[in-house]
């Protein structure tokens, strides 16, 4: 008598949000993984069916064709304008932005500062790749320092351009960020730690805590001039020494103020808020 078979464990299965396509972007964006983690997240939390999400201009865009969601276009830098129209009149959906450095840090810098000041019950996904992708590969506000792109050919120089701009640092300190934090996508443990990021951020939307904001640290090798390997040890070498990776606010679970956005937090060092702490490895 022949024993029986075990069942099969299924290790992994592609999410329903994510399309059955091939894809667009250049071989080795990371963009795609980004994509997996979200549509992975989304589904997990059954809030796929109710999501609104928005993207701009920007190697973004191409998201609506791999994410089986409602989207919404947006003019260059609004998609947290836009998104904030959408809350305020779909206050039963889910929203979600999803937007390049060249987009949020940038022309887009006005839009996602208030948004986040205002605690809108946003979850902002942020790639930053340090460069415009779609547009030719020229410097953008998160380029690193020496780093050569198509408008900074003998590298970023700090008494021209100035300094990378740290945009989540900024945003943590305002009292209306519930949680934000900074992933990668560099290897499969960062790629781990980058969806719990994602998954709080999405939690602390539907808890109703407040703005959220994730950035993932993503690779572009053809804006780069790298291979796919090169421009990934170039991530996890390089991009994270100006970029730390781990949680830089987390006020989840704090009283909420009249106004709508948690209360703040107790001033501590320096006089930024207490709930905000150095980035460390989440």
């Amino acid at each position: 008598m022949s024993a029986v078979a075990a069942a099969p464990r299924v290790i992994y299965r592609r999410p329903s949000v994510l399309t059955d396509v091939s894809t667009r972007y250049c071989p080795g964006c990371g963009h795609g993984i980004i994509h997996r983690l979200i549509a992975e997240v989304l589904e997990e939390l059954g809030v796929a069916g109710r999501t609104i999400a928005v993207a701009p201009v920007g190697c973004s865009v191409f998201a609506y064709e791999y994410l089986s969601l409602d989207w919404c276009e947006a003019p260059h830098g609004r998609a947290p304008a836009v998104a904030t129209g959408i809350r305020r009149v779909r206050p039963d959906a889910f929203v979600l932005t999803y937007q390049g450095d060249g987009d949020l840090a940038a022309i887009g810098t006005g839009e996602i500062v208030h948004a986040a000041a205002r605690g809108e019950l946003i979850t902002a996904v942020f790639v930053n790749n340090g460069i415009y992708g779609m547009t030719g590969g020229q410097m953008a506000p998160t380029t690193l320092l020496g780093q050569k792109t198509t408008s900074s050919p003998a590298g970023r120089e700090a008494s021209l351009a100035g300094y990378p701009v740290p945009m989540t640092e900024m945003l943590a300190v305002l009292p209306g960020v519930a949680y934000a934090a900074r992933g990668s996508i560099a290897d499969p443990s960062a790629i781990g730690r980058t969806k719990a990021m994602i998954r709080k951020a999405c939690q602390a939307q539907l808890g109703g805590e407040g703005f959220a904001i994730v950035e993932v640290l993503s690779n572009c090798p053809v804006g780069w001039g790298m291979t796919a390997p090169e421009s990934i040890q170039y991530l996890k070498d390089v991009v994270v020494a100006t970029y730390p990776l781990g949680v830089l606010a987390d006020r989840t679970g704090s009283k909420r103020g009249s106004g709508g956005t948690p209360e703040p937090a107790s001033p501590g060092p320096g006089g930024h808020a207490a709930a905000v702490a150095t980035a460390k490895e989440a």
